[in-house]
C-alpha cells in the first residue's frame, strides 16, 4: 500500500468549514473535563504542595502527544481520525480495532460524565439520584441536538462554552490570588517525593482529548495549517490553566487542598462569593457540556468513516464527507448513550461501569495511534520525535490501566467477528 497518494486523495477532498478558533475550541472541551474541578485536590492530598510538579510533568507529556495527533490529521485529514491513521499504517483489521475502540467508548463515557455533573447540580438544587439523571439526560439531548444541525452550529456553540470555561478558571485564578500564601508551599513534599508518581497516575486520565478532534480533520478549512495552529493553541490555553489553577488551589487553600471536594468552587466562593455547591454545580455544567458536545462531533463523523470503510454497515457512511452531517451515525451514538444511562438508572449502578468501559478503549486508541505514527511520519522529523515520546509515555499508560484492558480485548474480538461476518456475506473491499 502506498502512503503518498492516499494522502493526495484525502487532501482533496472539498474545503471544509471549522476554523483555528473552533477547532481550538473543541480540543479545549474535550481535554479540559470534569475533572478539573476535583483532581487539583486529589493530587494535592496525594502529594502536597509537590502535586505541581505532578502537573507540570503532564502538561510537558501532553504536548508530543497533542503534536503527534495533529501531524496525523494535518497528514492524513479523514473523518476516521485515528482509525485512518492505523489503517495506512497496520491494515484494516488494526483500523477497525481502533475505531470500534473510540465509537463505542463515546456512548459509555458520555453519560457518565453527565452524571458527574449531575451530582454537583444535585449537591446545589438537591432532588438526589433523581436530579442526576435528569441532568444526564438533558446534557446528552442538548449536545445530540447541536449536532444534528452540523458542525458549523456545533463549533460556534463549543467557541462560546470555551471562552466561558476559560473566563470562569481565570476569574477563579484571578480573585482568589489575592489570599494567596507562599508558606502554603512548605512542607513542600509532606508524604516524600515518590509521591509525585502517585499524584501523576491521578493525573494522567487529563491526557484524553488530544484525539478526538482528529476525525474532524478534513472540516477545517485548512487542514494541514489550521489543525496544527488549533492545536498548539490549545495546549497553551490547557496547560497555562491547568497549571494556574492547581497553583492557585495550593497557594490559597494550602492543606485543605487535598481535602476540598470541589476547590475550584472554594476559590470561586472566596473570590467572588457566593455558596460552593452552586458555583460547583454551574462549573461542572460548563465543563462536562464542553467536553460531551466534542466527542460527539468526533464520534458521530468516526462512525459515519467506519461505514464507508465496511468496518461499520453500510448505512452509518451517510456524511462521512466533507461538509456533510452524519446523522445516522449521530443518532447511534445517542441512542446507545440514552440506552448506558437508562441501564445504570435501573441498576442503580452509578457511573463507575461505564468509566471501566472507557478507560481501557481510550489507552488502546492512543497507543496504536501513537505507534502508527512512528510508521507514518517522516523519520527525524519534530512530529516523528514527537510520536516516539508519546508511545513511551502510553506504554506507562498502558502498564496502569490494568485489567481496564479486558474491555478494548472484548470490542476488538466484536470488530474482527464483524470483519469475519463481512467478508463471509459479501465480496471483499479492501
Amino acid at each position: 500500500m502506498t502512503r503518498a497518494p492516499a494522502a493526495q486523495k484525502l487532501s482533496a477532498q472539498p474545503a471544509g468549514r471549522l476554523t483555528v478558533w473552533q477547532g481550538s475550541a473543541l480540543y479545549i472541551g474535550a481535554v479540559l473535563g470534569t475533572g478539573v474541578i476535583a483532581l487539583p485536590a486529589l493530587a494535592a492530598r496525594a502529594a502536597g504542595p509537590a502535586s505541581l510538579l505532578a502537573w507540570l510533568g503532564l502538561v510537558l507529556l501532553s504536548i508530543p502527544l497533542a503534536t503527534t495527533f495533529a501531524a496525523l490529521g494535518a497528514r492524513y485529514p479523514d473523518g476516521g481520525g485515528v482509525s485512518t491513521y492505523v489503517r495506512h499504517a497496520f491494515g484494516a483489521r488494526a483500523a477497525a480495532t481502533v475505531g470500534w475502540c473510540f465509537y463505542f467508548a463515546v456512548p459509555a463515557g458520555a453519560p457518565a460524565a453527565g452524571m458527574f455533573a449531575g451530582a454537583y447540580v444535585a449537591t446545589a438544587v438537591g432532588g438526589g439520584r433523581r436530579t442526576v439523571m435528569i441532568t444526564a439526560a438533558v446534557l446528552l439531548i442538548l449536545v445530540a441536538v447541536a449536532n444534528g444541525f452540523g458542525l458549523t452550529v456545533t463549533g460556534r456553540m463549543q467557541l462560546i462554552l470555551a471562552v466561558l470555561l476559560v473566563a470562569l478558571l481565570l476569574v477563579a485564578v484571578a480573585t482568589a490570588l489575592p489570599h494567596a500564601h507562599v508558606s502554603n508551599l512548605y512542607p513542600f513534599a509532606p508524604h516524600g517525593w515518590p509521591a509525585i508518581g502517585s499524584a501523576a497516575a491521578l493525573l494522567v486520565w487529563s491526557f484524553a482529548g488530544w484525539e478526538a478532534i482528529t476525525h474532524l480533520a478534513a472540516d477545517f478549512r485548512r487542514p494541514a495549517r489550521d489543525l496544527p495552529r488549533a492545536t498548539a493553541l490549545a495546549v497553551a490555553v490547557v496547560g497555562v490553566l491547568y497549571l494556574a489553577v492547581a497553583a492557585t488551589c495550593v497557594l490559597v487553600l494550602g492543606p485543605a487542598a487535598g481535602t476540598s471536594e470541589a476547590p475550584l468552587a472554594e476559590l470561586l466562593a472566596l473570590g467572588i462569593g457566593g455558596t460552593v455547591p452552586t458555583l460547583a454545580a454551574a462549573a461542572a455544567l460548563l465543563l462536562t457540556l464542553g467536553t460531551m458536545n466534542a466527542y460527539f462531533a468526533g464520534a458521530a463523523k468516526l462512525g459515519a468513516a467506519l461505514g464507508r470503510d465496511g468496518a461499520l454497515p453500510a448505512w452509518l457512511s451517510q456524511g462521512s464527507s466533507v461538509g456533510e452531517v452524519p446523522r445516522r451515525s449521530l443518532a447511534v451514538v445517542s441512542g446507545l448513550s440514552g440506552l448506558a444511562l437508562t441501564i445504570t438508572t435501573v441498576a442503580s449502578v452509578g457511573p463507575q461501569p461505564l468509566v471501566l468501559l472507557t478507560t481501557g478503549s481510550f489507552v488502546t486508541v492512543y497507543a496504536l495511534g501513537t505507534a502508527a505514527a512512528l510508521r507514518l511520519l517522516p523519520r527525524g522529523s519534530l512530529p516523528h520525535r514527537s510520536a516516539l515520546l508519546a508511545l513511551l509515555a502510553v506504554a506507562a499508560l498502558l502498564v496502569m490501566t490494568g485489567w481496564y484492558l479486558l474491555w478494548p480485548l472484548i470490542v476488538t474480538a466484536g470488530a474482527l467477528c464483524y470483519l469475519r461476518w463481512r467478508r463471509g456475506t459479501r465480496s471483499p473491499t479492501s
